[in-house]
């Protein structure tokens, strides 16, 4: 992606996410919600307000499982109630986004540092792998790990995104700096 793109892509994310900041009504989230911006959808993840004091004590507990289950528990009923008492007020929001920025809206939450998604968008990509590669995915798919190559792609793209962010991070902040240079070097 050339720096100008990128600079139009940053403005229109930039733009996306000070509507939602905006039209997202006062007290639902704790702090601004994170708004995700790719070319086919938005996403937002919001932080729902801790529970009481003495409940949190309780559920810190001494770490063992029951302690676990419990705030496991907890996250998925207080998410569960988010999510049925925001419908139509999101749904309504969600609307005017993807009629205003052309793109589907998914939504989701983190209660007690639990992640929730109540929506999102499974968009089909298109790849050339080679043997090798198909390989790998068909023993994922033998294993039953997955129930199919594509479902096998996606398991494999899910794993490196939750244990390579920082180094994906690093390279999304490397690439910005290659682009930035070649933008400021000398034109033909």
């Amino acid at each position: 992606m050339s720096t100008d793109q990128e600079n139009v892509a940053a403005d229109v994310a930039g733009q996306i996410r000070g509507w939602f900041l905006g039209r997202l009504p006062d007290g639902w989230f704790t702090g601004e919600p994170e708004v995700i911006v790719d070319r086919e959808e938005i996403t937002v993840i919001g932080e729902l307000p801790p529970v009481k004091a003495a409940d949190q004590e309780a559920a810190a507990g001494d770490g063992d499982d029951a302690a676990r289950t419990e705030a496991d528990a907890r996250a998925a009923g207080r998410s569960r109630r988010f999510r049925e008492e925001t419908r139509e007020t999101r749904i309504g929001i969600a609307r005017e986004a993807e009629h205003r920025f052309g793109r589907k809206v998914s939504w989701g939450v983190v209660s007690e540092d639990r992640k929730v998604m109540f929506t999102t968008l499974s968009i089909p990509v298109m790849t050339r792998l080679r043997q090798a590669e198909r390989r790998v995915l068909d023993t994922l798919v033998e294993a039953g790990v997955a129930r199919s190559r594509s479902d096998a792609l996606a398991w494999c793209v899910r794993l490196v995104g939750e244990h390579e962010d920082s180094w994906l991070s690093a390279l999304r902040d490397a690439l910005r700096q290659v682009e930035q240079v070649r933008a400021e070097g000398p034109r033909s």
